[in-house]
């Protein structure tokens, strides 16, 4: 499905012939510097099993996706537990919520998504369109699904009813985890070997809006959440090439004021 007057991509890999999408088209020279912002953290509760991967905001309070259980726990914006859905996800690394569901993104074997309802009933297993493989971020908006997908190494939006991809915003950071939609844009989680940090995309064109880099002594960040203008993140304890549970706020949620 093309959209707008973007590129038709025909390609991308072998995985993606014959399919019609739209793809973020890349700046080129003369454009803005892109802003490099300051940030503060607050670390606010544990989450309610101690290892939390992934986080979305509703109105019924703040979803959290736990990486060694894969429940999804729903809790308040104080941390006290309202409900625990069980889900079929393996080593659980992104989840939305939204349309009624709950979208859990499996970053191990069978990998996928896993559409489950409020009673734990699995509606749906299905793979990542145009390559399948691990994913570290979802966020469901207006009947799309976000998709930070480490084998397309992009933000991918879906159409969650007709599984139908529309439109890929490549990134170029070598760590990407949790998502969150900002009034058309998109955050995501970075990191590199200066330390972690986010990047916010124009959701329409791809552009990088703004860059927020944060201090080696915050909280690692995994997923990612937008609530009343400010950004919540958790701290899984689980990082590669780190011994488990070497951050000291590990298991916790915390919030990021940017400055």
């Amino acid at each position: 499905m093309a959209i707008g007057r973007r590129a038709f991509l025909g390609t991308l890999g072998a995985g993606l012939a014959g399919t019609r999408f739209a793809a973020a088209q890349s700046v080129g020279r003369g454009a803005p510097p892109v802003p490099v912002r300051k940030a503060t953290t607050t670390t606010l509760f544990k989450s309610p099993e101690g290892y939390p991967n992934a986080i979305t905001a509703t109105q019924d309070g703040l979803w959290i996706g736990e990486q060694k259980s894969d429940n999804a726990c729903l809790v308040d914006w104080n941390g006290k537990l309202l409900k625990t859905i069980k889900t079929e996800s393996k080593n659980t690394s992104g989840m939305g919520v939204g349309g009624g569901f709950i979208w859990m993104a499996a970053n191990a074997a069978p990998n996928g998504i896993f559409q489950t309802d409020m009673t734990s009933k699995t509606v749906s297993h299905r793979q990542i369109p145009l390559g399948g493989g691990g994913c570290h971020g979802v966020e469901y908006v207006d009947g799309k699904l976000w998709i930070a997908a480490l084998r397309l190494r992009g933000i991918l939006r879906v159409d969650a009813k007709t599984w139908e991809p529309e439109f890929l915003i490549p990134y170029a950071v070598p760590r990407a985890h949790g998502v969150a939609w900002d009034k058309g844009g998109i955050w995501m989680v970075t990191g590199d070997d200066q330390g972690a940090g986010l990047i916010k995309y124009d959701a329409e064109s791809g552009r990088v809006l703004e860059t927020v880099r944060l201090a080696e002594s915050d909280p690692d960040p995994h997923g990612l959440a937008l609530h009343n203008g400010a950004l919540y993140s958790c701290d899984a304890g689980i990082h590669p090439g780190w011994p488990d549970n070497k951050s000291p706020t590990h298991g916790y949620i915390f919030r990021i004021d940017l400055l």
